[in-house]
């Protein structure tokens, strides 16, 4: 039986960026509600070790609540220590593609700890979606 995947989520106001290692082709969707419940939808039916974002001004929050209302495992990490992951391992080049393959690989390789949301933190999470309509 292989190993779930590590999942790296590149974060910005319109689109996500997702990449699975190992193995799996990166793809981008829309940052809006339709997309992101099939995304989470897809990743629940594939049940990844982790699911890693990098905490960007806010940005992350919606996507991070309805990953942990889900109950899958994500984990909202420090940029600059991503970025520091990164060149350490070489990867200098910087696209939202690369950055989350970076991120499911410092999943992979650090395993940061998942970290559910507070119960009325997640209740608010659906009432918040930025960028567009629900």
């Amino acid at each position: 039986m292989t190993e779930p995947p590590f999942v790296g989520i590149d974060v910005a106001k319109d689109n996500l960026d997702v990449a699975l290692r190992p193995g799996g082709k990166p793809e981008r969707i829309r940052n809006r509600q339709a997309e992101v419940d099939d995304l989470v939808q897809r990743l629940c039916d594939l049940q990844p070790a982790l699911i890693v974002l990098e905490a960007t001004g806010g940005l992350e929050i919606p996507l991070a609540g309805a990953l942990a209302v889900a109950g899958l495992p994500v984990a909202v990490v420090n940029a600059r220590q991503v970025r520091d992951f990164a060149r350490a391992t070489g990867q200098l080049a910087k696209t939202d593609r690369i950055d989350a393959q970076v991120l499911a690989h410092f999943g992979e390789a650090v395993r940061p700890v998942p970290r559910p949301l507070p119960d009325p933190e997640a209740q608010q999470v659906g009432a918040y979606w930025p960028g567009g309509a629900r």
